[in-house]
């Protein structure tokens, strides 16, 4: 083994297990200095393969830089430590160490230039954030944790299948671009799409996350489903088939989030939706197209993690989640108030922020590639976004009619994370530069536009008025969302419950007639062979000769013949 590099995810998933053996400030020291030090080994590793070690003849890349898997990294990085200081005060020791773990697999994923290793990060990854979850301490959450786990060893199953079946037919366990040509990638490609919350399973992410505790909601926020985009970018950048697929999450999670009257589940359910963008960009998988999605990608989990963080800090001080139970908090909650509506306003492309100099790149390209259905759909989305997230979740939970709460402003440390996030989506719309710069190709694109501006502030111009003047058929009640969820929490458990019910008699009769010849063919050998059966007895050794010397008689009548 030639080693020349260290797996930066690493340092997170073996520092975690070192949280719970420190109290006080040496445990604050080490869950913030342990993703600054994950951040700083990220940029010093170059391009190209750094660790190499031979596993059952194949060769395996532990670590491989790139340009794209050190955007990923940096952001998964950042957002360690931001996730980290909001949860610094509140989080038990598990959800630190499940948390760490969980991150530090993303960082792994990043640099795998193997499909083995990818694949041994891809499950550390839904077992860390499954912990994170089961950690709030609720039944909710524990029954929560279960489905997701279910889902996601599916998804491992399918893409241990992809992986096996690729390997055996190209003779290479290297990740790279792939062709959809073979039952292998293809079986890849649907491993990767669970995670990104691609239907018919998009319902897993609106279950699971809305149960975590506030701050295990800002980690699973950022990781599982930009995962899966970082591998999508890399392995099948340019598949015709995304395209559709991504176009389907965008509308869908407008569609369930427009409807939604719980919170952290209208943030889940545009989760899908943003990340509907990004696949829809692979899938298109011009230059312009994929510098979008990693670029949206990186501001996307700044924004979000900022609005689940103004979404938990509501819970942690009010206990409740519902719409219809909060409003008026802007009033003892100003600062929470104000960082929740930059973060939805990020979501929303609005100038000057980081979802600006983003998501326009991905729209931009379909534009440019003639995509004029796809375009559309997309600017559709757009405003979407803004009447889900830009206006609706800040609008019910801080600003509508006073509820009567007055709860005291989140705790300090969670308003330094989320100071933090806003203050990064601002810097990244004023001056986009910087994550430019890091992006997979050159960037010859311009958001600020005469033309961009223009357009932009009529969709949200529009699309804010129309919010305001359909409020009353926006405001929620307390009903239930039907997802695709129910087909296997419901519809299933009840159609087998049915079938057993009323299959099992008539199964018992279609079997009984071939059972009942069974077991008289079976009695009828006891009865002869059994320990009292004739030919169970004890025979004279003459008997035996003479039964012997029959045979050999007849045996030699039959040959003669």
């Amino acid at each position: 083994m030639a080693i020349s590099g260290l797996p930066p995810g690493l340092v997170l998933i073996v520092g975690a297990f070192l949280i719970p053996a420190l109290r006080g400030r040496a445990r604050d020291a080490l869950v913030l200095g342990l993703p600054l030090l994950t951040l700083a080994l990220v940029w010093t590793i170059p391009d190209g393969v750094q660790l190499q070690a031979d596993f059952l003849g194949y060769s395996l890349e532990p670590v491989r830089g790139s340009t794209v898997g050190r955007l990923f990294a940096t952001v998964f990085s950042i957002m360690s430590f931001a996730g980290a200081i909001y949860a610094l005060r509140q989080a038990r020791a598990l959800e630190l160490v499940a948390a760490f773990v969980y991150a530090g697999s993303a960082i792994g994923v990043t640099f795998a230039g193997d499909l083995i290793t990818l694949f041994v990060f891809w499950e550390i990854m839904a077992l860390g954030s499954t912990v994170v979850i089961w950690a709030a301490g609720t039944e909710s959450a524990y029954q929560a944790s279960m489905r997701y786990l279910l889902v996601h060893l599916l998804g491992g199953v399918l893409l241990m299948f992809g992986i096996a079946a690729h390997v055996g037919s190209t003779g290479s366990a290297a990740f790279g671009p792939m062709e959809l040509n073979s039952i292998g990638t293809w079986f890849i490609l649907a491993g990767f799409l669970i995670n990104a919350g691609a239907p018919p399973l998009s319902a897993w992410i609106a279950d699971a996350y809305p149960e975590a505790s506030p701050s295990g909601a800002v980690f699973l926020s950022a990781f599982t489903t930009k995962t899966a985009v970082y591998t999508l970018l890399v392995a099948f950048a340019g598949a015709s088939i995304l395209v559709p697929i991504g176009l389907y999450m965008a509308l869908y999670g407008i569609f369930y989030a427009l409807m939604e009257n719980d919170a952290r589940r209208i943030l889940a359910y545009s989760i899908v939706n943003q990340v509907g963008f990004m696949v829809t960009g692979i899938g298109i998988g011009t230059t312009l197209a994929l510098n979008g999605v990693a670029a949206h990608a990186f501001a996307h989990i700044i924004y979000k993690g900022l609005l689940f963080m103004a979404a938990g800090g509501v819970l942690f001080r009010t206990g409740k989640r519902l719409c219809t139970d909060l409003g008026g908090l802007f009033r003892t909650m100003p600062w929470t108030a104000l960082f929740g509506t930059v973060g939805a306003i990020a979501i929303s492309s609005f100038p000057f922020t980081s979802g600006f100099v983003s998501k326009s790149m991905i729209n931009q390209a379909a534009a440019y590639e003639n995509m004029v259905i796809v375009w559309f759909l997309l600017t559709a989305a757009s405003a979407g976004v803004f009447l889900h997230a830009g206006i609706k979740f800040p609008w019910f939970v801080f600003f509508q009619k006073d509820s009567g709460l007055r709860p005291p402003e989140s705790p300090r440390n969670m308003q330094a994370a989320m100071a933090f996030f806003a203050f990064l989506c601002i810097f990244l719309g004023v001056y986009p530069a910087p994550l430019y710069a890091m992006l997979p190709y050159p960037v010859e694109y311009v958001p600020y536009t005469v033309e961009h501006l223009v357009s932009q502030f009529q969709l949200l111009l529009f699309a804010g008025l129309a919010f305001f003047v359909m409020l009353p058929m926006m405001r929620r009640t307390t009903t239930l969302t039907l997802d695709w969820d129910w087909s296997y929490r419901r519809f299933g458990p009840r159609v087998a419950a049915t079938l057993t019910a009323y299959g099992a008699p008539a199964w018992n009769q279609l079997l009984s007639a071939p059972r009942n010849r069974f077991r008289a063919v079976v009695g009828g050998l006891f009865r002869t062979h059994g320990p009292h059966g004739p030919l169970a007895r004890s025979w004279p050794i003459g008997s035996m000769v003479f039964w012997v010397g029959v045979m050999l008689g007849a045996y030699l009548i039959l040959a003669l013949v």
